[in-house]
């Protein structure tokens, strides 16, 4: 019996200590990662492709906000959780490049950009017709982000941007698959759009990769 008692003390304390060094030495956030890469000069391409990224993953994040609020759906809240991390991570370089945020601080569903605006506008409104057409229009963003990160990243070469745009694809590689599930369990079907069809197959036929939301 003492033994037993001794046993589950030394487990307790095992536990706590692992606790105690997780809350001490937490995950390093994409900001402390960032701050890792030099600083480097920006072309034309690296300038404009963080302004308009910062309001296409806003985009995201408002579009599945709004369809949350439609549906009520789990999938649209925890994705644009996942898409508020991605807008901070591209304010977290514009802050460290001391560029003009084009977000500011405007409410959901606003933006500068007049083209996002619009499509915006049509996203929701597509997506608040039907559940099935709300998936479909999360599968759209997704397509979209991946598509033009992945152009992006042909005109990068700033290590950190690279490093930030890396993670936004995966996630959005993730959130891809998490729609197409859906619509797929709804009896619906999606057909790529922006990305390459065998480009959306090959994602939606991988794991879920770890390590970016």
């Amino acid at each position: 019996m003492k033994n037993l008692l001794l046993m589950a003390l030394v487990t307790f304390s095992m536990v706590t200590s692992c606790k105690k060094e997780e809350a001490s030495n937490p995950s390093p956030t994409v900001a402390t990662q960032i701050s890792d890469f030099p600083i480097e000069p920006l072309n034309a391409d690296e300038l404009t492709s963080l302004l308009h990224m910062r309001e296409e993953e806003k985009l995201a994040h408002d579009v599945y906000v709004t369809l949350y609020a439609k549906w009520g759906v789990p999938v649209f809240n925890n994705i644009s959780k996942s898409e508020q991390t991605h807008t901070d991570a591209i304010l977290t370089l514009i802050q460290r490049y001391q560029l003009v945020d084009p977000v500011g601080t405007h409410e959901v569903g606003v933006f500068e950009d007049s083209t996002l605006q619009t499509l915006y506008n049509q996203l929701v409104a597509k997506g608040s017709q039907s559940l099935l057409d709300a998936y479909n229009v999360g599968a759209t963003i997704e397509d979209l982000d991946i598509f033009d990160l992945n152009n992006w990243v042909k005109k990068v070469d700033n290590q950190d941007i690279l490093f930030v745009y890396g993670n936004l694809t995966k996630g959005s590689r993730n959130h891809m698959r998490s729609f197409y599930s859906q619509i797929i369990s709804s009896g619906g079907t999606y057909t790529a759009q922006f990305i390459t069809q065998a480009e959306l197959e090959a994602i939606i036929n991988s794991d879920k990769e770890m390590g970016s939301k």
